[in-house]
């Protein structure tokens, strides 16, 4: 308590500045990750990405990024076992941050599409096996979490396959397709904003005390679908037939109908990976700030302080901006070959299975179901269409992404406890 009591100020400071260091290196690998299907496929330019991120990554950071953080805060060690320690606890939490912001800048300087959960999870694991003892993790959360890592690319893969399949189904494979493309697409696009909203009211927004009874939230985010829908439908309207794209490429025009879509989708899975992903960064930084605001006192549950989540809305967009370019090429453009109506099926896949997942408070790895969406688009076409070296490596980067950052902070939590304690 003494140490709490004369150091909360510094150890303040410093969670914040490693509360943005770990926001920073989210932005410029998982955003980047989360945003590559819509710049491989065309559809946006990186700048136009980088703008959309900015503003739907911070919303759903600031909107719905509280329930997730509640799992990365508490849920993954028992907070009981440093109740007479606060100290520890902090010690940790700045340990897990540092380790992983640190881990994630060298895996973004060299292009490596890592997994920002695997990061911070390992890492609070390493420090609290390292500085409190095997005893402290809960076991049971940390399970939970790892099938969800596995779960995560298959849902996201098996979801993606299905809605390409349906694109074939009812535009590709018809007499038609262009006619068909400008029919179908504004219902694509109010199943985008439908499920974003639907999964958004249900359990997104309660810290800050909104809530909607069961008829009403369908209700709201039906009417949010249709409004999404009728701004698609002026965007679709207004492309034409080109006859002569469609003489080298058969689809040509059909794409055509598919590259507005996908600003629908490059929203909201922006806004998807800020209502999970933000919970990284920030939910360690939140277990500091509750400590020192009550002097000491270990609670499992705090309430989130609105700043907090802003702080961690705008460190994920500065790391896209300044950095997010070096890994968002890879899942783009080197798994498989995207055009706007497989990118479409990926992102809207990745989308709904992080907003799922968000929903359950399992912090799950975007980086997981955007590759496993992008495998699912790319198996539709056969294995072949599929470069399973590229998959391999990024599936080894995944591999030493959990050590690492256990190690780290196992090192970062014997260097500040000899610092401070």
């Amino acid at each position: 308590m003494e140490i709490i009591s004369e150091w909360g100020s510094v150890f303040l400071i410093l969670a914040i500045v490693f509360g943005l260091y770990m926001t920073w290196g989210i932005g410029a690998n998982d955003v980047a990750n989360a945003m590559g299907t819509s710049v491989g496929s065309g559809a946006i330019t990186v700048k136009q990405a980088i703008v959309i991120a900015a503003i739907f990554e911070f919303a759903g950071a600031f909107i719905a990024g509280g329930n997730v953080t509640s799992t990365i805060r508490s849920g993954i060690i028992d907070a009981g076992a440093v109740a007479n320690q606060p100290e520890l606890l902090v010690f940790g939490m700045l340990a897990a941050l540092l380790a992983a912001a640190i881990w994630l800048m060298i895996a973004s300087t060299r292009g490596w599409p890592v997994s920002t959960t695997h990061s911070i999870v390992g890492a609070i694991v390493g420090f609290a096996v390292a500085g409190i003892g095997i005893h402290a993790v809960h076991w049971d959360k940390i399970g939970q979490i790892v099938a969800s890592w596995v779960i995560s690319p298959v849902l996201g893969g098996a979801v993606a396959l299905l809605l390409m399949l349906s694109i074939r189904t009812l535009i590709l494979n018809t007499e038609d397709p262009f006619r068909q493309a400008k029919r179908w697409g504004p219902v694509y696009v109010f199943l985008v904003g439908w499920i974003v909203s639907l999964v958004t009211l249900f359990k997104g927004l309660k810290h800050l005390d909104f809530h909607l009874s069961l008829p009403a939230t369908l209700l709201t985010a039906t009417l949010i679908g249709l409004a999404t829908a009728a701004v698609g439908k002026l965007l679709i309207d207004r492309v034409e037939v080109d006859p002569n794209a469609d003489r080298s490429f058969h689809f040509a025009s059909v794409e055509r109908v598919f590259t507005p879509m996908m600003l629908f989708t490059a929203c909201a899975m922006a806004f998807a990976h800020g209502s999970n992903d933000v919970a990284n960064g920030i939910g360690p930084l939140a277990a500091i700030v509750a400590i020192i605001n009550s002097g000491g006192e270990v609670m499992a549950k705090a309430p989130l302080p609105l700043w907090v989540l802003a702080l961690g809305g705008v460190g994920i967009v500065v790391g896209l901006a300044t950095m997010g370019y070096r890994v968002m090429q890879t899942i783009g453009t080197k798994i498989t070959e995207l055009t706007p109506t497989r990118g479409f099926s990926a992102t809207l896949a990745a989308a709904s299975v992080v907003v799922l997942a968000s929903k359950t408070g399992l912090p799950v790895s975007t980086t997981h179901i955007a590759v496993g969406a992008v495998m699912g688009v790319g198996l539709s076409r056969g294995i072949a269409a599929l470069d399973l070296r590229v998959i391999g490596n990024i599936v080894l980067s995944w591999i030493i992404t959990l050590p690492a950052g256990a190690i780290l902070a196992a090192i970062f939590f014997y260097v500040l406890a000899g610092i401070f304690g």
